[in-house]
């Protein structure tokens, strides 16, 4: 029996031991869930309220964002162990000085050698603040993130830096760059010495039912009758939440500038279309003149080709009609040698003065149709026919020949 009773007692501590470490992690999981579901609420409230005034240190959206997000990056952070074993509190600067070295241009050294801003929490408030101005906050957290080894370093396990959250948180901060903030670093919210504290009552909403609303006013009819016994009850009873006239008013004003925005996009970007309505059709007109030139060229090209191609043909017929002639010429002076071997010898003995011309001057283009003349059979012959003695019949007909130059 008493073995019975001990194996009983350890049972129940083993099952007590699993419980509470189930009840550990849901725990953490609830926290991590409401943590990032409200600093989404609180990021389109930021969003929302820019489109109306400038976000500063006294609005009251942009310090529950600071406190939000100050609340995620401590979350689970581990404590610094000293020489003698004591851990000591740690803030989120320290992470962020040592995760987000390798930002470009990033802020770091200006916030570590401000002389107003000594404790450690007040810096990490100083560069949430300085990241918002830059418009790099979410590129802070990625690159922190990104840095795994650095991270786990800093934080325990079952942090929101290290789940799946921490994706969400990035891409939910990108949304801050659209907005110009404009912030003091010398003023209260850098005061290190309080905690942060998350207001949740602009992102709660209740909604009530109707048997919620009716026992409302049964109740409310029964402590009247009670409070009160010759007083009657009252007929009517108003609704819970009733919106005054100035909430009316603010919500009037809204839309009405996120009207008058849409209107103004509208605008901008049916301009922007005509524009480029209008560029494409000059692109259009150009690539239709391009493609006619195009076409043209080709067509002159084409005609210059057949051109040239007839020119050649021509320049072959006329060649092959001077080896002809040349051919024709050489049988002709066979033939006259054949019949008048005297004049040949006469020939031989006495230079032909055009022989002695042609041989005294090179050839020119000027003179080709001259020689042209001269090969022909006809000249040929007459030339053939006459004597030396011919040419020099009397000294003033050879000095009076524009032919011939006295020798």
């Amino acid at each position: 029996m008493a073995s019975r009773s001990l194996g009983g007692l350890s049972g129940s501590r083993g099952s007590s031991g699993a419980g509470k470490k189930s009840l550990s992690a849901r725990n953490a999981a609830v926290e991590r869930r409401n943590l990032i579901t409200v600093c989404r609420f609180s990021v389109k409230t930021l969003i929302d309220r820019s489109c109306f005034e400038t976000i500063d240190d006294s609005s009251p959206e942009f310090n529950n964002f600071a406190a939000i997000l100050e609340q995620i990056l401590s979350h689970r952070l581990k404590g610094q162990v000293t020489w003698f074993g004591y851990e000591s509190p740690r803030s989120f600067w320290d992470y962020i000085r040592v995760a987000c070295r390798k930002v470009s241009q990033n802020c770091i050294c200006s916030i570590e050698n401000m002389e107003n801003v000594s404790s450690s929490r007040a810096k990490g408030r100083a560069w949430i603040r300085v990241a918002l101005m830059e418009k790099h906050l979410s590129e802070y957290i990625s690159t922190a993130l990104r840095d795994f080894k650095t991270t786990r370093r800093f934080y325990e396990d079952g942090a929101i830096v290290l789940g799946e959250e921490a994706n969400m948180l990035a891409g939910m901060l990108l949304g801050l760059n659209a907005i110009d903030f404009s912030f003091c670093l010398k003023g209260q919210g850098l005061d290190g010495n309080f905690p942060a504290v998350i207001d949740y009552t602009p992102y709660l909403k209740f909604t009530q039912s109707s048997d919620s609303i009716s026992s409302d006013e049964e109740e409310l009819r029964t402590l009247g009758s009670s409070g009160s016994s010759g007083s009657s009850t009252p007929e009517k009873v108003g609704p819970p939440f009733i919106m005054d006239e100035n909430s009316w008013f603010n919500k009037c004003k809204r839309v009405r500038h996120k009207y008058q925005l849409t209107l103004e996009q509208k605008g901008y970007l049916e301009e922007l279309l005509r524009l480029r309505e209008n560029e494409l059709s000059k692109s259009v007109s150009q690539n239709k003149l391009l493609l006619q030139r195009i076409e043209d060229s080709e067509l002159a090209h084409k005609l210059e080709k057949e051109q040239l191609e007839y020119i050649i043909v021509e320049l072959q017929d006329q060649l092959k009609s001077y080896h002809s002639l040349d051919q024709l010429s050489a049988e002709v002076s066979l033939s006259q040698t054949s019949l008048d071997p005297g004049q040949s010898q006469e020939g031989e003995g006495k230079q032909d003065p055009l022989n002695f011309i042609s041989e005294g001057k090179e050839d020119t283009p000027s003179l080709l149709g001259l020689c042209g003349s001269l090969t022909s059979v006809a000249s040929y012959k007459s030339l053939t026919s006459l004597k030396s003695n011919d040419y020099l019949a009397s000294p003033t007909t050879e000095m009076t020949s524009p032919g011939l130059t006295p020798s």
